[in-house]
C-alpha cells in the first residue's frame, strides 16, 4: 500500500523528505505537523460548522453566480456530474480591491473575523510547505523564483458534504445528475492545496501502483496534495494528486481547503533544470488555463473539463 508520509515542519528529518519524495512521484498526497496553528485550525471549525448549520435562506443570500464565484453554493460540478457537496468561496480578505468581490454574510461576526485569520495562516503555511518542496528538489534560486504562488491568487473553501443530496428535493428539476461519488475524481488546477478534513474520512487518492488509497484523517496534522502547476514544473516526475471524496452514508463530512495559485498570468512550464530530455509541456497562461477549468463548474458544457493534458507535447 503506497505511504502517506507526515512531515514536521519544525524538523524535517531526512528520511520523512525521501518519503515525501516518494509519495509526490506516487499519488502527490502528503501531511504536515508542527504547523502551529492548531487554536486557529479549532476556531475555524466552530465557525464552518456554525455558517452550514444556518438557515439555507440566510446562505442564499449569498450565493454566488456566474459573474462572481464567491459565495455560497450547493451545485457545483466535477466531471460533469453535480457534486454532494454545499460550499462557501472567499479569496484574500487583506487586499481590499480583492475583499470587495467577497460575499459575506451578515453574522456573526466572529464567522469573518476568523476567516480572515485563517486565511493568513494558511498562506504562510503555504509558504513552508513549498519551500520544502523545493528543498527536496534542490532548485536552485532560479527555480524557486520560478515555482511559486501568490496569497492574492489563490482562495479557501469551506465544504459541507451532507448524508444525501445537497439540493432540496423541490428544487432539483433540471439539474444535472448526482454524481456515484461525493466529489469526481480530479486534479487542483494551482501549486499546492492546504486541506483540513475532520474526522469522518471519505478522501482518497489514486496511486501509481495501489489504485485508490485512503488519506487518513490524523489529529493534529494539514493535509497537502500537489495540483497542476507543480506536475508541469517538475515534468511529470511529481504528480498532481488525483483524488476523490466517497459518499456521505452516515454522517456529514467537514473539509477545509486553501488553494495555492500561481500569480495572475505566469507562464508555467517544466523548470530547465528538473529537465531529463525534452519537456513534455508547451508553456501555458496559468490565468487563461484557470479560467478554463472554472467554466464547467457551473454548467455541463458538453465536452471533459480542461486538463493539463492538453498542453502536453504530442
Amino acid at each position: 500500500m503506497a505511504s502517506v508520509p507526515v512531515v514536521d515542519l519544525q524538523a524535517p528529518s531526512a528520511t520523512s523528505r525521501a518519503a515525501l519524495d516518494e509519495a509526490c512521484r506516487d499519488h502527490g498526497f502528503f501531511l504536515v505537523s508542527g504547523h502551529g496553528l492548531d487554536d486557529l485550525i479549532a476556531r475555524t471549525w466552530a465557525e464552518t460548522e456554525r455558517f452550514f448549520d444556518t438557515p439555507r435562506e440566510h446562505r442564499l443570500t449569498i450565493e454566488r453566480d456566474e459573474q462572481n464565484p464567491l459565495g455560497y453554493f450547493d451545485r457545483e460540478l466535477t466531471k460533469r456530474k453535480r457534486d454532494h457537496k454545499q460550499v462557501f468561496d472567499f479569496v484574500d480578505p487583506t487586499v481590499p480591491t480583492k475583499d470587495a468581490h467577497n460575499r459575506w454574510p451578515e453574522g456573526p461576526e466572529e464567522f469573518r473575523s476568523t476567516l480572515v485569520e485563517f486565511f493568513d495562516g494558511f498562506a504562510g503555511l503555504a509558504d513552508q510547505c513549498l519551500g520544502l518542496l523545493h528543498d527536496v528538489l534542490e532548485l536552485s534560486a532560479e527555480g524557486r523564483s520560478a515555482m511559486v504562488h501568490d496569497r492574492a491568487g489563490s482562495s479557501v473553501r469551506l465544504n459541507h458534504y451532507p448524508v444525501g443530496d445537497p439540493v432540496p428535493e423541490g428544487e432539483r428539476e433540471g439539474l444535472v445528475e448526482l454524481g456515484d461519488v461525493a466529489l469526481g475524481h480530479h486534479t487542483d488546477p494551482g501549486v499546492l492545496t492546504m486541506l483540513l478534513q475532520d474526522d469522518t474520512g471519505g478522501l482518497q487518492a489514486r496511486s501509481l501502483d495501489g489504485g485508490w488509497i485512503d488519506i487518513e484523517p490524523v489529529p493534529g496534522t494539514v493535509v497537502v496534495n500537489l495540483a497542476d502547476a507543480v506536475q508541469v514544473w517538475t515534468n511529470d516526475r511529481y504528480r498532481a494528486a488525483v483524488h476523490r471524496v466517497l459518499p456521505m452514508t452516515e454522517r456529514r463530512r467537514f473539509s477545509i481547503p486553501y488553494f495555492s495559485n500561481p500569480p495572475r498570468h505566469t507562464m508555467v512550464e517544466p523548470l530547465a533544470e528538473l529537465l531529463e530530455g525534452d519537456a513534455a509541456y508547451r508553456r501555458f497562461d496559468w490565468t487563461e488555463f484557470s479560467r478554463a477549468r472554472a467554466d464547467d463548474n457551473y454548467a455541463d458544457l458538453g465536452a471533459a473539463d480542461s486538463q493539463i493534458s492538453d498542453y502536453r507535447v504530442a
